[in-house]
């Protein structure tokens, strides 16, 4: 076997698919509820990419490889029939945030003070339908537009306008009503 039959897939998949591993990974998550499942999901996503990677139109892979991580996640969703096991934002996530902003740890009160705010947003994003938590996922943690969003989805972009507007209602609602609570 030619020892170059390889090369050429591999820099392409480095350089279209590697840098939105990550981003899979937190659609995943997002949509799983499962550290563990969601990095089985990744991987089966990833050998998928690099297989198809040819049928990629176009060098913005990021919306073809996160809609083939969507479309993973449903297919284990279905194969486990609804079982999710509810796991949390990792505790890091903050405190590494302060540190690319320049900034020092803040003291005790204000860092648990930002933990039950995390716990807050992440218990409501839990909370939504996952048709709608994916949309939010998408645009407003992964930063896509409507219509990689569409794409992804496989929706027109109007439905995703519409999704992304009852989530952010329904989040609105259910942050309050956890404020009101406290």
């Amino acid at each position: 076997m030619n020892p170059d039959f390889m090369k050429p897939s591999t820099r392409n998949f480095e350089t279209l698919i590697l840098p939105w591993l990550d981003a899979g990974y937190n659609l995943a998550r997002w949509l799983l509820h499962d550290e563990v499942a969601a990095g089985d999901v990744l991987q089966e996503a990833s050998l998928k990419a690099f297989r198809f990677l040819g049928n990629l139109q176009g060098d913005d892979a990021r919306p073809w490889f996160l809609g083939i991580v969507r479309n993973a996640c449903y297919t284990h969703l279905q194969q486990q029939n609804g079982h999710l096991e509810i796991t949390g934002f990792d505790d890091d996530v903050l405190e590494s945030l302060h540190h690319q902003d320049g900034q020092h740890s803040p003291d005790p009160a204000t860092l648990i003070h930002q933990k039950q705010e995390v716990g807050r947003v992440n218990q409501a994003l839990q909370a939504l339908p996952t048709k709608l938590r994916e949309i939010i996922v998408l645009r407003e943690l992964e930063g896509l537009e409507y219509a990689e969003i569409a794409q992804i989805a496989e929706l027109p972009i109007g439905t995703v306008m519409s999704r992304l507007s009852r989530a952010r209602a329904r989040l609105k609602v259910l942050l309050l009503s956890t404020e009101e609570g406290n």
